[in-house]
């Protein structure tokens, strides 16, 4: 599966076709970023959501923020279950069809890193 990344964006591939996004953003308020994460509809690779959750909090501007603010469908599981692994203080609320999480992001790299495994090869 491919990654793209392009600034604020992130689009994963599957044989040319875009499975998930996300669109990251810092905000105004020091030391929080905003991500909203998609995933296609229907059956997708084992762990397309995971690898989504990882491209978001490797991003530069999420590793130098304190909080995540971020949008996922809700049901999401898998993002939601990703997120809690490698995130503090996960919270989480039901906004119509989106699950909204607030999370404190790890201080150092090394921990973050630290709680993944590594990629499978593909």
């Amino acid at each position: 599966m491919a990654a793209e990344q392009n600034g604020r964006h992130i689009k994963l591939a599957e044989h040319g076709e875009v499975v998930a996004l996300a669109d990251v953003e810092p905000t105004d308020d020091h030391g929080v970023v905003r991500a909203s994460l998609h995933a296609q509809a229907g059956h997708l690779p084992t762990g397309t959501r995971t690898r989504l959750v990882d491209a978001v909090l490797d991003l530069p501007q999420t590793q130098d923020s304190n909080r995540l603010e971020a949008t996922l469908p809700l049901g999401d599981a898998e993002s939601l279950d990703r997120l809690r692994e490698r995130c503090d203080e996960v919270q989480t609320r039901p906004a119509g069809a989106s699950c909204l999480v607030d999370a404190a992001l790890p201080t150092d790299a090394a921990d973050a890193q630290g709680s993944r495994p590594e990629p499978a090869d593909q």
